[in-house]
């Protein structure tokens, strides 16, 4: 990949080594996985722009995306527009993290390309990378570990397998947890083949 394939994809110049350390590093060596990991790191970042997970809702947003955490708005009202209260709320009990108390939901919360969240995958993909992610989470919004986490959950995921049949569907559903903005994703990965293949 080139400065100037990134730059036909509106990506800013600073990600090309990351990308590169990346693709070396994860087998991410064809113009089809390639193209599908940048189309989905597109869409989950905002064209690599935002690295850190949005939780600002409101009270009403809060009932829709989480029911069984807040089952009223009443019982949402105390967390309305609070990111940090949000992710100790929503992150509790899961994925590594301790009690909302403990603060590991937000400590832990979605950073990087391919938002990594919870303490069990920042230690796992810390681990892997021989990286501080753990003691250090805010390394992840770093083009370097935002790349390289990535890359790491890409791996995990064996999403190359995915990316060489063009299962853009079921790689996204182990991204997201769905399929949501799916036709986004394939926009963003057709777009990036067709320079890529260039």
């Amino acid at each position: 990949m080139t400065a100037d394939q990134l730059e036909a994809m509106h990506i800013d110049a600073k990600w090309l080594e990351p990308l590169t350390d990346t693709f070396n590093r994860f087998q991410i060596n064809t113009p089809e996985r390639q193209a599908a990991f940048i189309g989905q790191c597109q869409h989950e970042s905002g064209n690599f722009k935002t690295l850190r997970e949005n939780l600002n809702y409101g009270a009403k947003g809060l009932c829709a995306t989480w029911p069984k955490r807040f089952p009223t708005e009443e019982s949402a009202a105390p967390y309305h527009r609070n990111p940090e209260k949000i992710a100790n709320k929503v992150y509790a009990d899961r994925m590594g993290n301790g009690d909302e108390a403990s603060g590991d939901g937000w400590k832990y919360s979605g950073r990087g390309l391919i938002q990594l969240t919870g303490k069990s995958n920042y230690t796992l993909a810390g681990d892997s990378l021989s990286a501080p992610l753990l003691h250090s989470p805010d390394l992840v919004l770093e083009p370097q570990y935002a790349a390289l986490t990535a890359g790491w959950f890409w791996n995990t995921n064996n999403l190359n397998k995915q990316a060489d049949v063009a299962d853009y569907t079921g790689m996204t559903k182990k991204i997201n947890g769905g399929t949501i903005g799916l036709v986004d994703r394939i926009k963003h990965i057709t777009a990036a083949l067709t320079i890529l293949s260039a």
